[in-house]
């Protein structure tokens, strides 16, 4: 004596829990894998940053640009010659990196990283994001730099 309309309400009321259930768990998952590859996620941060300064002072064969880790454990970039620097603090409670840029505009919004955790062929791993996109490290670095070194305007696309 069933309803066919009650049996596929239910049908779908179980594929929509079951699909709620599936997508609540994926988050978990990739909470716990931004958890697991945050500190190892800023380490890459830091030695991309100090490799940036290192590639820049050959270039211009002078040390334009001075990487230091403060006692505080950010990451701070000065350039010689200019009252200004760009901090780099991670949060790692709130899976966040802040970068603070003095040499930027005021009307033009700050730097902030978030931490995600994604799925791949090879299992989960974890990467910057920025305004729900993945972030180009080499390419936000170098905008970084550029300001900090006064370049703005020029020559960026």
């Amino acid at each position: 004596m069933g309803d066919d309309r009650i049996k596929r309400a239910a049908q779908e009321y179980l594929a929509e829990r079951l699909s709620a259930d599936g997508l609540t768990y994926e988050q978990q998952l990739n909470r716990e894998a931004a958890i697991a590859c945050a500190p190892a996620l800023w380490q890459k941060l830091i030695a991309s940053v100090t490799a940036m300064c290192d590639e820049w002072n050959a270039e211009t064969r002078e040390n334009t640009f001075s990487c230091k880790e403060t006692i505080l454990g950010d990451l701070r970039v000065r350039c010689a010659g200019r009252p200004h620097h760009l901090i780099f603090h991670f949060e790692s409670k709130q899976r966040l990196v802040r970068l603070e840029n003095t040499a930027r505009q005021e009307h033009e919004p700050k730097t902030v990283l978030n931490i995600e955790g994604y799925l791949t062929e090879s299992g989960r791993q974890a990467r910057f994001m920025r305004n729900n996109e993945p972030v180009d490290l080499h390419t936000l670095l170098l905008r970084q730099f550029r300001i900090l070194a006064g370049l703005r305007g020029r020559g960026e696309s």
